[in-house]
């Protein structure tokens, strides 16, 4: 039936929306209906760049009728279709549009979780731009105090920098992580949070800076307690004695099962240089303890 063609769905609410001399208003509502049928109509042909370009006139149409979160879900809708065309850059902008819109409803979890779809879409093509997406959507959580939602998006910004190789980036993610899960009372997360930071830094084979990481997170009561302590402490102890063997057998434990599998990889091959000197090195001064305000 021609009334259900798609095309000429879009073209008569076209002409609905163009102001003419015989039309002094643009009729956004009953466009909008017809946008809206069209894409779906497209979608399912399986004609994804005409149903997209629908999604995204229905989502202004919703937008032109106040409707900021109709508007919020057709953008999203034009945003899975950028996807499955592979088009990243509009993958990104219609998320960011989508979580504008819900932040106009008042809806931080709905915005954040736009963000987090883009990050996720685009982390194997746009690596540094998912970061951006998925930071800006901790965010949004976070200005909401709904940190116990954020944990699992610092994990995928953590995972992102170590296949990228940016280990002190991913330690200061894991910081964050252990920060915001101070906040909301969810204490093993923290204390995993603190022992990766400390494997991180092993594996880029930093004894330092796994050490000042280790003394400065342990000035935190919860950690200090913790078996992730006791874990990290042990691995400490093994590198500033050079023992290799040591080294291998609490990396290869059961205690690090429960960490992420990016940092339990890590784990598993180390030790990743020659450990010989540390325990030459071992004696000489401890870098100076940070402040524990330093880890916020």
């Amino acid at each position: 039936m021609s009334g259900s063609d798609p095309g000429k769905l879009i073209s008569k609410a076209d002409n609905l929306t163009t102001l003419s001399l015989t039309r002094w208003s643009a009729d956004w509502e009953s466009a909008t209906r017809l946008y809206e049928q069209a894409a779906n109509g497209f979608r399912v042909s399986k004609d994804y760049e005409n149903a997209k370009l629908a999604f995204e006139k229905a989502s202004k149409g919703r937008e032109m009728l106040s409707s900021p979160w109709d508007a919020a879900k057709s953008m999203e809708s034009a945003a899975a279709l950028a996807k499955e065309l592979r088009n990243w850059t509009e993958v990104i902008d219609f998320y960011r549009k989508a979580s504008e819109l819900y932040m106009q409803c008042d809806r931080p979890q709905f915005a954040s979780d736009s963000l987090a779809k883009a990050a996720c879409a685009v982390e194997d093509a746009l690596p540094s731009d998912a970061i951006k997406l998925y930071s800006d959507a901790c965010v949004l959580l976070e200005d909401d105090r709904k940190e116990q939602m954020a944990l699992d998006l610092y994990h995928a910004v953590t995972n992102i920098y170590v296949k990228l190789e940016k280990y002190t980036d991913a330690v200061a993610f894991l910081l964050k992580l252990g920060l915001a899960a101070d906040k909301c009372n969810a204490t093993n997360s923290q204390c995993k949070a603190y022992l990766s930071a400390v494997i991180v830094y092993l594996y880029a084979h930093d004894l330092k800076q796994a050490e000042k990481c280790y003394n400065d997170c342990s000035q935190i009561d919860a950690f200090l307690r913790s078996d992730q302590n006791r874990f990290a402490g042990k691995l400490l102890s093994a590198y500033k004695e050079g023992d290799v063997e040591e080294i291998k057998r609490v990396a290869q434990s059961r205690s690090i099962t429960n960490l992420d599998s990016v940092i339990i990889k890590l784990a598993r091959k180390l030790p990743t240089g020659d450990v010989a000197a540390f325990k030459t090195n071992a004696a000489i001064g401890e870098g100076e303890a940070l402040d524990e305000n330093d880890l916020k």
